[in-house]
């Protein structure tokens, strides 16, 4: 059975079709490699990409992007909701089947490597690839964002692994590691008091004390006008789907507000959905590895 390994890079573009555009077919362009989705947010001004395919074919789509975003992005001139160091701003590698995680940090430190050797492009490791224990959050590598970047990598502990204690003066610099499956999920809220969403997202965070494996900001969507609490779902089996809603639902009503939708950006696992379906249904003795068709035919 061929080796599968996913990858999901996010790129500091959400409102021109063009780049978005030119960034997915260089995924496209390498064969081997299935672009599964992308998804774009205006407010953030952020793309993410998931593709699959055989290790190597997928260590050359994450360069292909990479390498289309710092030719097309300009971060000194981006405005965006999410935080952001890079033009190319994080690359994940997640084993899918027939990889442990071992395989996954050593291919994305070859990638970080060449990133460095031939873009340019100073690199951060981050979760299991980290090389201390203090850049393994991608919360904690990203603070102070590209504006601050450049004085941050002055700093003895935050040198970055590859490429020297500088930053690419448009594309800043990129986080490259290996990690589980997360889902990104994002709840909006109906009012446009975004200090409302940041004070839910502090509660909510395991970083403050909140929720296990659950990391959380507040963002405004200007386009909707109205609050979001964007939220990392770091491993849902710590912490379901569920569990979040309802806790961001409580805190929500003590402000007067209310949840008007969610959204998931990319792919999530079939069983974090499953398990909020049941807990939503009041399943009784429910087994989905038995009663959910997919499953079986799996």
């Amino acid at each position: 059975m061929a080796k599968l390994m996913e990858c999901i890079p996010n790129i500091s573009e959400g409102r021109r079709p063009e780049i978005i555009e030119a960034v997915a077919d260089c995924v496209r362009a390498v064969p081997g490699v299935t672009l599964i989705d992308y998804s774009s947010d205006a407010s953030h001004n952020r793309s993410v990409f998931t593709f699959l395919g055989e290790p190597e074919r997928v260590l050359e789509a994450a360069f292909a992007l990479a390498r289309a975003a710092v030719e097309k992005i300009d971060l000194r001139v981006h405005e965006g909701e999410h935080p952001r160091m890079g033009a190319v701003d994080v690359i994940p590698f997640v084993p899918v089947r027939g990889m442990e995680m071992a395989e996954c940090v050593e291919l994305s430190k070859k990638l970080a490597k060449r990133l460095s050797d031939e873009l340019d492009l100073p690199v951060f490791l981050y979760e299991e690839s980290a090389s201390a224990p203090h850049r393994k959050n991608l919360a904690a590598i990203r603070r102070g964002q590209f504006e601050g970047m450049a004085e941050k990598v002055l700093d003895e502990q935050w040198h970055p692994d590859f490429g020297g204690n500088r930053i690419h003066p448009s594309a800043g610099v990129v986080a490259v590691g290996a990690r589980m499956p997360l889902i990104a999920f994002n709840i909006n809220l109906d009012t446009p008091d975004v200090s409302i969403a940041s004070r839910i997202a502090k509660i909510i965070r395991e970083s403050s004390g909140g929720l296990k494996s659950v990391k959380a900001l507040g963002v405004m969507l200007e386009e909707r006008n109205i609050a979001q609490v964007s939220i990392n779902m770091c491993d849902f089996r710590q912490t379901p789907l569920y569990r979040v809603l309802e806790l961001v639902r409580f805190e929500a009503a003590r402000y007067g507000v209310n949840i008007i939708g969610t959204e998931i950006i990319g792919l999530s696992p079939m069983a974090a959905l499953i398990d909020s379906a049941a807990y939503y249904l009041q399943i009784e003795q429910f087994d989905p590895q038995k009663q959910v068709l997919e499953n079986q035919l799996l």
